[in-house]
């Protein structure tokens, strides 16, 4: 009879987000992954083989449990509000550290095939639903009706990328909430 786990996946997933996020996947070593989600070497590799895939399993995660809450403002589709809603829990997020997703993209997205189908699906379902909130604010006369409302989204979306990178430099400042400001700000139609 096989011998039951002596661990979570999801726990130890999710201590890995914070090895990843401090040092980015090169700079992670594997025994601070280790150390730090109470694995032994030996189980590690039966069950996650490669630090590899289990950067993959821990992206998946990190989508899972922090990136699709912050999605659900947006999809549940409430014009402005939600894209507001979005910004503003998005920005409490990645406040001081960055988002680990953005942060493989830039670290790893030029040679690693896997990393760029995963950022392109986050990139293109946040464009979406993007443009679903800029249609419905738009409906509801919330935003003017001269924007162009893929561009709109699209720079929405780079907008996203940007904060998370600026996030690490920025610390807990609230240089980012002052950039989400001047950025919906001008959209929006003054009532």
């Amino acid at each position: 009879m096989p011998r039951k786990a002596q661990y979570n996946v999801d726990d130890v997933l999710s201590q890995a987000i914070d090895v990843f996020l401090e040092h980015g996947y090169h700079g992670a070593i594997m025994d601070e992954i280790i150390a730090r989600t109470d694995f032994n070497r030996r189980g590690f590799y039966i069950e996650f083989g490669s630090k590899q895939t289990f950067l993959y399993m821990v992206l998946k995660h990190y989508q899972t449990t922090h990136l699709n809450k912050l999605m659900k403002h947006l999809e549940s589709n409430h014009g402005l509000d939600s894209i507001n809603a979005f910004f503003t829990d998005y920005v409490e997020h990645i406040k001081g550290k960055g988002c680990l997703l953005i942060n493989c993209i830039t670290e790893l997205g030029f040679y690693n095939q896997k990393v760029q189908e995963i950022g392109r699906h986050y990139l293109d379902r946040l464009q979406i639903d993007f443009i679903g909130c800029l249609e419905k604010a738009q409906g509801l006369g919330q935003v003017h009706n001269h924007i162009n409302i893929e561009s709109t989204a699209l720079q929405l979306t780079s907008y996203v990328q940007g904060f998370a990178v600026n996030a690490i430099l920025a610390g807990d400042t609230d240089e980012l909430q002052l950039a989400t400001q001047a950025l919906l700000g001008p959209l929006a139609v003054k009532q």
